[in-house]
């Protein structure tokens, strides 16, 4: 019975130090890959395009976000995260920046992704912001035609999530 005890203890221990050794992600590998990704979107920018803000930037999800546990904000910025991934491989583009460079930024956001997810236990979406994600897609990309001027306007909306996503994590 004693043998139990230890053994439930150990393992505990060993779990609850893992998981906090794999949160220690969030400040240091986060932060450096954060920084990637933002200098990355910026030589993306098409310094052409006129670009009109038609989309309306969810501030309040991130205001429900920035009350949450720690876990939930990790789980919001791997939604982001997730999200931006699957816009950008959504393909069609007429974006002027080069495809290498656009590699290598979904290369360092996927990083990010599941880096973070190493932090989390759960991964409750949120519908909402899911379904912003989705608008951007059709209402920015199809009716602009896919044209640089749409994929510029969504590097902005990218480059607006990656630093409220900063902050939301790192202002901890």
């Amino acid at each position: 019975m004693l043998s139990r005890i230890l053994l439930v203890l150990l393992s505990l221990s060993l779990y609850s130090a893992g998981s906090s050794l794999s949160c220690r992600w969030v400040d240091h590998k986060f932060r450096q890959h954060s920084e990637e990704s933002l200098a990355l979107l910026d030589t993306m920018a098409n310094e052409n395009a006129e670009v009109d803000n038609t989309v309306s930037f969810p501030n309040h999800l991130y205001s429900q976000a920035s009350k949450a546990s720690a876990e939930d904000k990790v789980a919001f910025t791997v939604q982001i995260l997730e999200e931006m991934v699957a816009l950008l491989e959504g393909g069609y583009s007429s974006a002027s920046w080069e495809e290498n460079t656009e590699e290598n930024f979904l290369s360092v956001v996927s990083r990010q992704a599941v880096g973070l997810r190493s932090c989390t236990v759960h991964h409750k979406e949120s519908k909402k912001l899911h379904m912003y994600f989705k608008r951007l897609s059709r209402h920015v990309l199809m009716r602009m035609g896919h044209s640089a001027e749409a994929w510029e306007l969504i590097r902005r909306e990218m480059k607006s999530h990656l630093k409220r996503v900063d902050q939301l994590l790192l202002s901890n």
